[in-house]
């Protein structure tokens, strides 16, 4: 394993290497597959997803186009449910729990680029952070949730709202970025 995929793996910065770039394309191999799947394919897109996530929970369905980076990072609890068009940028991991049922258009994004440091943003450095979405959360369509965000458990995230910071159980939070609505 290389130098910065160990560093990727502990959430520090980091650079793009061969390693990275190979397990890259093994994903993009197995979501070719997945979403090339007809209406009827369940079990083949079930395979497919059980090869290429780190885990996948009993009755969770996620719904073609899916889009993630290496998928290995990402764990499905049971019966989750995610909507057409997602896209998980799993440079760390995403940890979606029991019941969460996730939107069309929907992206977690886990990387992070240099903002004061316009040299290393110019190298491509990164840096990965984890994001948790707990049990019977619902994030509506075209919501996104930022590096480093865990979300409750029994919250709701309005469509289209960008989820900046981390947010507790039974809430809704709505707005760009996201802000308290109301307590559930």
């Amino acid at each position: 394993m290389g130098e910065h995929k160990q560093l990727m793996l502990r959430n520090e910065w980091y650079l793009d290497e061969h390693d990275l770039v190979e397990d890259r394309r093994r994903c993009w191999r197995l979501l070719d597959r997945f979403n090339a799947t007809g209406a009827d394919d369940d079990d083949e897109r079930e395979s497919l997803l059980r090869r290429l996530v780190g885990q996948l929970g009993d009755g969770a369905v996620v719904m073609p186009r899916f889009q993630c980076s290496y998928g290995t990072h990402i764990t499905f609890g049971d019966r989750v449910f995610v909507n057409h068009d997602a896209l998980f940028m799993d440079d760390a991991t995403i940890a979606i729990d029991d019941d969460v049922r996730i939107g069309p258009r929907t992206q977690l994004l886990t990387a992070q680029h240099p903002v004061e440091e316009h040299e290393r943003r110019r190298e491509g450095w990164e840096r990965p952070l984890p994001i948790s979405v707990g049990s019977n959360t619902w994030l509506g369509a075209g919501v996104i949730v930022c590096p480093g965000v865990t979300i409750g458990a029994n919250t709701v995230i309005g469509a289209g709202s960008v989820v900046t910071r981390d947010v507790p159980d039974r809430v809704l939070i709505a707005g760009n970025p996201g802000r308290l609505v109301r307590e559930l």
